[in-house]
């Protein structure tokens, strides 16, 4: 899947390249998408928040992140058991498509595009015990490698189907845990693939809805 830009909700980088994420998003870039964005259910109470969007090398919104409970920092040793959340990534689907200006073609989107976005989101706040910052970059490197290869084989030993609830009806997801915390991925009957990550909260519990009107969460 290629993203080339984000749009609208890029926080400024931390040390090591990561994103802030206590930064202010905008809502301009979520706005902007064709597609209906997800998060949790009225179930979760907690706090919302808006991440960032990732745009095609037309300019098209693919795909978007809202979170839901603490928002996390990259995990050190400190954090790794008091952050509570989970993040809801909309993908837009789509098929293999001419770009717009007719110069190339555009990879289509599938469930193991969201299971990808939400595996690099998960390792985006995670920073193993004891390793010095000069060897992070090849740590992330190799693990978003393994995110990929385990994204493109969802059949694979690796993960577990989990049944949750979607608009109020029960949806089946790929779903599989690891030391950082949990990712899951399935799709919608809306035309739009769903991935979720977290750490601290249990995805067992989770259900996903339509977000009615996302400038509510500017």
């Amino acid at each position: 899947m290629e993203t080339t830009s984000r749009v609208g909700a890029q926080a400024p980088a931390a040390e090591g390249g990561q994103q802030v994420p206590s930064a202010r998003r905008t809502v301009d870039g979520y706005l902007l998408a064709p597609f209906p964005w997800y998060g949790l259910d009225e179930a979760f109470t907690g706090p919302r928040w808006l991440m960032q969007v990732g745009a095609s090398a037309d300019g098209a919104i693919e795909h978007g992140s809202i979170g839901h409970g603490d928002e996390p920092s990259v995990r050190g040793e400190t954090t790794e058991d008091k952050e509570r959340f989970a993040v809801v990534v909309t993908v837009a689907a789509s098929p293999v498509r001419r770009s717009a200006d007719g110069t190339g073609l555009l990879e289509a989107t599938s469930v193991s595009s969201a299971a990808w976005l939400a595996g690099v989101g998960l390792l985006s706040f995670t920073w193993p015990g004891q390793m010095d910052h000069t060897l992070r970059d090849d740590w992330l490197d190799q693990q978003t490698e393994t995110a990929w290869v385990l994204a493109d084989d969802l059949d694979g030993a690796d993960w577990s189907t989990l049944s949750l609830p979607v608009d109020g009806v029960p949806t089946p997801f790929h779903y599989r845990e690891s030391e950082f915390g949990w990712v899951l991925a399935g799709s919608t009957q809306e035309g739009v693939h769903l991935g979720a990550y977290g750490r601290g909260m249990s995805a067992y519990g989770l259900g996903f809805a339509m977000i009615k009107d996302i400038a509510t969460y500017a």
